[in-house]
């Protein structure tokens, strides 16, 4: 069975959400979101940095949440979620896909770590300003993308499992502006889905 090493508020979630939306069996190793749990000897020997998401699947130990997310789907379903290498879609799926983790997380862990994780007299009131406006401009792109849509390409797909958690977190940060409608809906139907629901308050 998958084991899935999980602290809340984190990258994580997405691999819950994947889970449920698969309907795969899994079990979850919870630990705290802190120093304690993440950066012991035991989970060190999972993940060097002592980050998660961790997936285990028998011998096979994988970590960054985007690789499990494709491992995944490539080693448990037969292509769910995942357009064909020659559909016209494909290439917008991987766009999608990565636009996650190249344009919106570096400013939602630079907010992240403004906001919450540095004592306040460590933290830079400019540094903040700028990654929050980065992380609006970042959305713009999106919220074209989504014009007369729901989903990023023409149904459900692998890449709203990362950029859709990516967004309900960039809601929560106050960096997703009134004026981007698209994107809000997009958010609203993501937070509706039953599986994101299970795997946001896992």
């Amino acid at each position: 069975m998958l084991k899935l090493h999980h602290a809340p508020n984190s990258r994580a979630g997405r691999i819950v959400w994947l889970l449920e939306e698969l309907g795969l069996p899994y079990e979850i190793n919870r630990m705290a979101f802190s120093p304690k749990d993440l950066k012991s000897d035991q989970h060190r020997a999972r993940h060097p940095l002592g980050r998660v998401p961790v997936l285990e699947d028998g011998e096979v130990m994988i970590y960054e949440s985007g690789a499990i997310v494709e491992y995944i789907i490539a080693r448990h379903t037969d292509g769910a979620l995942k357009p064909a290498v020659d559909s016209p879609e494909f290439p917008m799926y991987l766009q999608w896909f990565h636009y996650c983790e190249g344009m919106v997380m570096p400013p939602v862990n630079t907010i992240v770590v403004q906001t919450l994780l540095l004592p306040p007299d460590r933290r830079d009131a400019t540094v903040l300003s700028q990654a929050q406006k980065l992380l609006t401009r970042a959305w713009e792109p999106v919220e074209t993308a989504l014009a007369g849509k729901e989903y990023l390409i023409s149904r459900f797909s692998a890449a709203d499992v990362m950029l859709g958690h990516a967004a309900f977190m960039s809601r929560r940060l106050g960096c997703v502006p009134e004026t981007m409608p698209n994107l809000l809906g997009y958010i609203s139907r993501i937070e509706a889905r039953t599986a994101f629901q299970r795997g946001i308050n896992t």
